[in-house]
């Protein structure tokens, strides 16, 4: 994923990773090589148990919450306009320890379980 990235997003990546594990230990981790992301979920498939990915940019990292728009967002760091997708662009490694950064990935693991216990 981070393969030919230059130095400072690569560690932007790795800190979002780490991230990731910090909060759910038992995240299920997808790499993606075509697509150059790595998803993170409670399970392997991608559209139904995946709830975030990384995919380092040009200039930034995005950290993508497959369905960020039925997240909380009261900082207003969600971007996009998709009906279910939203990403976070991450230009520091200080960035990636924002506590609303956690609190939208925390809420964005918590969504996928409560869908997947109720079948949606």
């Amino acid at each position: 994923m981070v393969r030919g990235s230059p130095p400072d997003l690569a560690a932007i990546a790795t800190a979002l990773r780490a991230l990731i594990i910090e909060l759910d230990a038992e995240v299920v981790e997808v790499a993606w090589s075509r697509q150059r992301i790595a998803g993170y979920g409670v399970g392997p498939r991608k559209m139904s148990e995946h709830y975030a990915y990384i995919a380092p940019q040009k200039r930034h990292v995005n950290l993508g919450l497959n369905r960020g728009a039925l997240v909380p967002d009261p900082s207003g760091l969600l971007e996009g306009t998709g009906r279910a997708m939203r990403h976070v662009k991450v230009r520091s490694e200080a960035e990636v320890h924002r506590p609303e950064l956690r609190a939208i990935l925390v809420a964005a693991r918590e969504e996928r379980v409560s869908a997947l216990a109720w079948g949606t």
